[in-house]
């Protein structure tokens, strides 16, 4: 299904919308009247009461008669409209704080010119528009910082209403809604049968919030069932830029790309043949045992597994316009989410997980795509070292969280700080296991050979000259010496 709604659906999203008794906080009809300071105030206004209405999305139709909503067409056409050079739509994209993805739609209804704007919900915090937060009261438009009850209120919404909750799309039947989501695989990933009674199939998905009632006969489907079970994200537009996406690279930078992919399954659904697809792309070694010749993977398949689910439960969905990527390298495959982690990179393979979507890591641990205990990181870690690559790195930038997989790579290729940090994950790791590391353990995970203990002794040195790990007791001899974390 495309992104772009019918045109009947529009005719029978504007009926329902005249059949609203009089405007309300989160709908407005004009006739002409578009400024564009206006405009961009209505979205502001729309997108922060739409939140504080528990509502998906709020709406302004222009060629309807406030009052009599009497259809009497407009001559507003945002598709050509501009401010001073600049077309309307991009002036009002760079101007709204964060940005939101609104939609202009214009066509005849009941053989009148009209035009919709569909305006999200504000995500996670009150929409700007010129640095300025709106709402309204009635039909009027307000300054937030104006009202303070009304501002608490809204940040109340949005720290007690997590993303799986909020509505992906409103007032659908029971045949579109089954034919929006891949309710199959729900039953199949649960590992139960496919219930025969669509009333049945119905109550199961309301029982896990996939969908829930909407009060008049027909039912919201959740963030939650559109972003693990959509057939295709792009049917629906407040989830279409979540999909994960996955850029194939010729080189070692990002100067020529081989094949970029985005995702169009949710998440559950769409996760094993992710995970095929990207194998699928990940180059290849050739490697000679017992006279035969075999193909493997470049990086270890479980810890690609882990860091793709991962980036899926732990993004921030908040940030928008972006969702997880996948990006492959010539020597490395890179993975990264949108938003800062919840605890230090440092500290991602001892502490426990922490989720801010727990719904969706929940049902992600029920299907198998991860575990109840345990974040992945040190699965991750230890493949690595189960094949000797180099250690993992992770990196935090602006708004989002990278995880690095590197090739196969000599340990005379590797630097100081290739070295300290596999040391120190090295340390993490035994640690965790309840072994600390010593010389020994060192040695052989990076591979070098007893005659050179003393290499390994001065990777240790570096490492607790850094700061990243320190003796497990400073009054042991060096022979002996065992060394934890800095933080054990």
């Amino acid at each position: 299904m495309s992104n772009q709604p019918t045109n009947d659906f529009l005719v029978g999203l504007i009926s329902e919308l005249r059949k609203q008794p009089a405007e309300t906080t989160w709908l407005e009809f004009k006739q002409n009247k578009a400024d564009p300071e206006d405009v961009g105030e209505y979205i502001s206004a729309l997108a922060n009461m739409t939140a504080l209405a528990g509502k998906a999305n709020g709406y302004v139709v222009w060629g309807i008669e406030d009052g009599s909503h009497r259809v009497v067409g407009t001559a507003f056409h945002p598709s050509t409209e501009k401010k001073g050079n600049e077309d309307l739509l991009n002036w009002l994209v760079r101007l709204l704080t964060p940005r939101v993805h609104f939609q202009f739609y214009e066509l005849e209804y009941e053989g009148h010119p009209v035009v919709l704007l569909e305006v999200p919900r504000a995500p996670a915090r009150p929409v700007q528009f010129q640095g300025i937060e709106f709402i309204r009261i009635g039909s009027y438009r307000k300054k937030l910082k104006d009202h303070p009850q009304i501002e608490k209120e809204l940040w109340q919404v949005f720290d007690t209403t997590p993303f799986e909750e909020a509505i992906a799309m409103e007032h659908v039947d029971a045949p579109t809604l089954l034919s929006l989501l891949d309710y199959p695989a729900y039953f199949e990933l649960l590992s139960q049968p496919l219930p025969e009674d669509r009333s049945r199939l119905l109550e199961r998905l309301e029982a896990d919030r996939m969908i829930v009632g909407d009060g008049a006969g027909a039912w919201n489907i959740t963030s939650f069932g559109g972003i693990l079970f959509a057939k295709d994200l792009d049917s629906f537009r407040s989830l279409s830029r979540k999909a994960v996406r996955v850029i194939i690279y010729s080189g070692k930078n990002r100067f020529k790309t081989i094949r970029e992919q985005s995702g169009r399954k949710g998440y559950a659904s769409g996760f094993a043949g992710l995970i095929e697809f990207i194998n699928s792309l990940v180059p290849r070694n050739e490697v000679i045992g017992q006279a035969l010749r075999k193909e493997v993977p470049m990086y270890p398949e479980l810890a690609i597994r882990e860091l793709v689910a991962n980036a899926i439960i732990h993004q921030d969905f908040s940030v928008t316009g972006s969702g997880p990527m996948i990006e492959i390298f010539a020597d490395r495959i890179e993975v990264t989410n949108p938003g800062l982690p919840l605890v230090s990179t440092d500290r991602f393979l001892d502490n426990p997980p922490r989720s801010r979507n727990e719904a969706l890591a929940s049902f992600m641990r029920r299907i198998g795509v991860c575990e109840e205990r345990g974040s992945g990181v040190d699965k991750v870690v230890s493949e690595t070292e189960f094949y000797q690559l180099p250690a993992p790195l992770f990196e935090v930038s602006t708004d989002s969280t990278r995880v690095v997989l590197f090739s196969q790579r000599p340990f005379r290729e590797m630097n100081r700080k290739d070295r300290t940090r596999a040391c120190y994950l090295h340390a993490c790791l035994r640690y965790v296991e309840r072994n600390p590391m010593n010389n020994s353990s060192l040695r052989e995970r990076l591979g070098i050979a007893e005659p050179n203990k003393s290499m390994a002794s001065r990777i240790i040195a570096d490492a607790t000259k850094d700061g990243f790990i320190k003796p497990e007791d400073a009054s042991q001899g060096k022979k002996y010496a065992k060394h934890v974390p800095f933080w054990a």
